[in-house]
């Protein structure tokens, strides 16, 4: 599957989510009225009873309940509870990934202040997720001995990554490329906001019990007299049932968790190994669980409810089907069918201080554990210049849009390399990252230029106003082609900033690109990709193309406009026939083209059905190969048109280099 069809199979998973949840309420209001007529039946209170029932036996009385209007209100009270409770814990979660890691007592890790294996994890998270088109992710530690990790957020901009100490300190580089591909794949498949909607539903099952906890601690003040005694002793009951059925929330909670969370796991681990072409990293990593005395249990208190987030089984189970994740011996022996059986005892890492990580590959094909990028010839194979055949861009586009490979791995760390060691430091520091994006606007013409940075002066907090004069002759020197990687090894650090200074950045950003009255190209696809990581917005799928005609039209345009080709309107009608959409002209010249306009046609298409999306990449893909020339401009916009679309995008490298093999 692609990225589209796995976020169409969440859905599906979402539809099977939502049949257990009703199959639990249902439990749980039958559990309820149970209790509550119980209560009832044996009770002298006649009180409480609006209206005579049959009480010629438990089971008549029972019936008789629940056709009443005491039953209905019982039903009402039972749903309208779960659903209070999960829309409270859904907004408690609304943060995204943050909520989850600091719920768990993580905190985020930054390069500034980083231990030596601290880095090298830093450093391989940042590589997986620039090879697979996604957001550099926060990092957040979590201060616990055992070794196990997490991927948790709403979307992919909002994902963090959270790992154990126990996972950075017991773990070689190679065993953390498998845990955090493993990470990267839930994030990739859209299996993060299924796992965050299951805590929010699963914390309404459970609140019933809570209630009963409070129904309990609150009788003993009511049994003095004897008339109130009976109502405290009946309040105790009720509160005692109640925390029986809370158990019992628990226990559908568990079975929920189950169905839902087991095979994504083995997905996981499969996607893991063929990103990383080494069953090795993942499936060491598993064995030294396995035979670690801290194991994988997180201590947290609010593990529990986040547990079938967690890379291994991170709670303790007494009855094993219940368990939100397969037993580790099923997983190691999936990734090693020759697996003895045997564990590893395993020691705390001595890692030596690394600049940036390498995901480079050995001449057997597998990731190996040196922190030295890979380079050499066709290592940035970016499309730029002439290629063979329009059918070899868009095998390159289409493979863009497929399970990430370890060709596109090794890319992303030629990619890095190539930038200067202070430009990287500087990429990871809030105040240098803005400097940074602030550089890659500067003007080549000095008037221009010296305007800027008049206005940037006056507007920017003087640090970050240093660091652009320092950085800028730096930055100026970059190879066109490595302006998207800044950008992205940036983002962490950006999405730390406080709410004030994300609007003064906001505010520079605009400044910058509109000092000289217009807007280049590189200025709207930098801007797009910028802000659509910091400042995300909820989309409403469920728009088909035929409905969009007028923005397909202004998009393709676009891209012909920013290709300069030599025949535009044969360019444009080759990737509008491949989407097989009727009517659509080509309309658009260079004084006619408005970015605003572009702004809002990107933001109905963003609204595409999933598996719409990979037609419409796919097609501008044709568009954008039609003359066999790619250009860097090019491969910017279809990033940032991409980027606007919520879809992840490898890099985009010669077919040549891309394996295509099983």
């Amino acid at each position: 599957m692609n990225f589209f069809q796995h976020q169409q199979s969440a859905k599906k998973r979402t539809t099977l989510l939502v049949l257990l949840l009703s199959l639990a309420v249902i439990s749980l209001i039958a559990l309820t009225v149970a209790a509550v007529a119980a209560l009832l039946f044996f009770s002298d209170n006649s009180g409480l009873i609006q209206q005579p029932f049959d009480r010629s036996s438990l089971l008549a009385f029972l019936l008789d309940v629940a056709q009443s209007q005491l039953g209905y209100s019982i039903a009402a009270g039972v749903v309208a509870t779960v659903l209070v409770a999960s829309v409270y814990k859904w907004m408690q979660l609304n943060g995204g990934g943050s909520a989850v890691a600091v719920a768990l007592g993580g905190y985020v890790l930054s390069h500034e202040t980083a231990s030596p294996a601290e880095k090298r994890l830093l450093n391989v998270v940042e590589e997986i997720a620039i090879a697979s088109g996604n957001p550099v992710p926060l990092v957040y530690r979590i201060n616990d001995q055992s070794i196990n990790a997490f991927a948790a957020g709403l979307t992919r901009r909002d994902a963090v990554i959270g790992i154990t100490r126990g996972c950075i300190e017991l773990l070689n580089r190679e065993e953390l490329q498998g845990i955090i591909a493993h990470e990267f794949s839930h994030i990739h498949n859209g299996d993060m906001r299924l796992n965050m909607r299951l805590v929010a539903i699963l914390h309404g099952i459970l609140v019933i019990g809570l209630i009963g906890k409070l129904l309990l601690y609150s009788s003993p003040h009511r049994t003095y007299s004897s008339r109130k005694g009976k109502n405290g002793n009946s309040f105790a009951l009720l509160g005692l049932a109640f925390i029986a059925i809370g158990y019992s929330g628990t226990f559908f909670g568990n079975l929920i968790k189950a169905a839902v969370s087991r095979q994504r796991e083995f997905l996981a681990d499969a996607s893991a190994v063929q990103f990383t072409r080494n069953p090795n990293g993942i499936g060491n990593a598993l064995r030294k669980i396995g035979g670690a005395t801290t194991g994988s249990t997180i201590s947290n208190g609010n593990a529990a409810q986040f547990s079938h987030m967690f890379f291994v089984e991170g709670v303790s189970h007494a009855f094993s089907p219940l368990a939100t994740h397969p037993p580790l011996h099923q997983r190691i022996k999936r990734v090693l069918p020759g697996w003895n059986g045997s564990y590893i005892k395993n020691e705390p890492q001595q890692s030596k201080p690394s600049k940036a990580g390498s995901l480079g590959t050995n001449q057997s094909g597998n990731f190996n554990s040196s922190e030295q990028h890979s380079s050499g010839a066709g290592a940035h194979s970016v499309a730029s210049g002439k290629l063979e055949s329009l059918s070899q861009f868009v095998a390159v586009a289409a493979l863009s849009l497929e399970p990430i490979t370890p060709k596109h791995a090794a890319h992303a760390s030629a990619a890095i390399n190539e930038i200067p060691v202070n430009l990287r430091d500087a990429a990871h520091q809030t105040f240098s990252a803005r400097a940074l994006i602030y550089c890659l606007i500067l003007d080549k013409a000095n008037d221009v230029r010296e305007l800027q940075l008049e206005q940037l002066r006056t507007i920017a907090h003087p640090a970050t106003y240093k660091v652009v004069t320092a950085l800028h002759k730096y930055v100026y020197q970059l190879p066109r082609r490595s302006a998207i990687t800044l950008i992205e090894m940036s983002i962490p650090a950006l999405k730390l900033m406080s709410a004030p200074q994300l609007q003064v950045f906001n505010r520079c950003l605009l400044t910058l690109i509109h000092a000289d009255k217009k807007i280049s190209l590189f200025e709207w696809c930098l801007h797009r990709i910028v802000t659509n990581n910091l400042n995300p917005v909820t989309l409403s799928k469920g728009l088909s193309l035929l409905e969009l005609k007028d923005e397909i039209s202004l998009i393709f345009s676009l891209v012909v406009y920013a290709g300069k080709s030599q025949s535009p309107g044969g360019a444009f009608q080759k990737g509008i026939n491949s989407l097989e959409v009727s009517k659509v002209k080509f309309t658009l010249s260079s004084e006619g083209f408005t970015f605003s306009k572009l702004d809002s046609a990107l933001a109905a298409i963003a609204n595409l059905k999933e598996l719409e999306k990979p037609r419409l990449l796919k097609a501008l893909a044709i568009t954008i190969g039609s003359d066999n020339m790619v250009t860097t401009e090019e491969v910017e916009l279809y990033r940032a048109i991409a980027d606007s679309l919520n879809c992840p995008v490898p890099p985009l490298i010669n077919a040549s280099d891309v394996d295509t093999g099983p």
